[in-house]
């Protein structure tokens, strides 16, 4: 059996558990989406969004991309963040990241990738900001998991900084943007107590 025929026959086995537990589930699932959440993430193959939150499909919007990183130019992210907010009605933005992030480490070792060394040059920005703090962990797997905290923090700082979000405050719109970090050691989510809610965002 090949790799693609090999997901394609995980993918019947999946669909036929499913149907199992619940005849209906796909039948509803078709009808519409109700996400409460949208999940921004790094694209990053061992942080599967739905999974590691225990979701099933149709629980959670999803956009990934490398590092997590929430640009004011990027309309593929921001079209993401205006679909679920103001037409699916999310009612929380996660922005999540994951400690050991290759894309992270690559601006902390200075290490060319190629392409996406523009793309990471965000996160670089995000280092200048928090030189102090990153400069001050002990090793170098410490600073990268330091940098990969920071860029969560500014990113989700980005999030609420969007016209998007701005907008949905103004009218009322319940939505609250959430900073967290994954840990691939121990399979752990940990919220890093950063929250900007409608009160905070007005």
């Amino acid at each position: 059996m090949s790799d693609i025929q090999r997901l394609l026959a995980n993918n019947r086995a999946w669909s036929a558990s499913i149907r199992e537990r619940d005849p209906e589930f796909f039948p509803k699932l078709a009808r519409q989406q109700r996400p409460s959440f949208l999940w921004i993430g790094c694209a990053d193959s061992r942080v599967p969004a739905n999974e590691i939150v225990g979701l099933l499909p149709g629980e959670m919007f999803v956009h990934r991309n490398i590092a997590n990183v929430v640009a004011h130019s990027d309309l593929n992210c921001l079209s993401v963040l205006q679909y679920a907010i103001d037409v699916l009605q999310v009612r929380h933005v996660i922005v999540c990241g994951h400690y050991g992030c290759s894309g992270v480490r690559a601006v902390v070792e200075g290490r060319r990738v190629g392409l996406a060394d523009n793309w990471l040059r965000h996160v670089e920005d995000v280092w200048e900001r928090h030189d102090a703090a990153v400069s001050a962990a002990p090793t170098l797997d410490a600073k990268v998991d330091r940098l990969c905290e920071c860029n969560v923090v500014a990113q989700a700082a980005n999030v609420a900084r969007t016209t998007v979000a701005r907008d949905a405050w103004a009218r009322g719109q319940p939505l609250a943007v959430h900073g967290w970090i994954y840990g691939l050691g121990d399979g752990l989510v940990r919220d890093l107590g950063v929250t900007v809610d409608q009160a905070a965002g007005t």
